[in-house]
């Protein structure tokens, strides 16, 4: 099944929302594609660049690779994102 540009960054947000992936605290840029489909890596790489020239990702270069980490200044709208406007949290 084959994921839509949409959800492919919907599931890249939620995937750092739940691990507590913000500010400070950041993961490595290789490791976010883990848990798609594989055949999918290529459009999960474009929707997570896309978010980052976007501002909902922040990218924190360190000598072991780009490190990653959500945007901490554009919470609500990552948390409307995730979760949609129906809910608050």
């Amino acid at each position: 099944m084959k994921l839509t540009s949409a959800a492919i960054r919907k599931r890249i947000l939620l995937k750092l929302f739940t691990h507590r992936i913000w500010g400070g605290k950041h993961t490595d840029y290789d490791l976010v594609p883990r848990g798609f489909p594989k055949d999918q890596g290529q459009d999960v790489r474009k929707e997570l660049d896309q978010l980052i020239r976007e501002g909902f990702i922040v990218t924190k270069p360190a000598h072991y690779g780009l490190q990653v980490s959500l945007n901490v200044r554009r919470k609500a709208e990552i948390e409307q994102i995730v979760f949609g406007a129906g809910e608050n949290r």
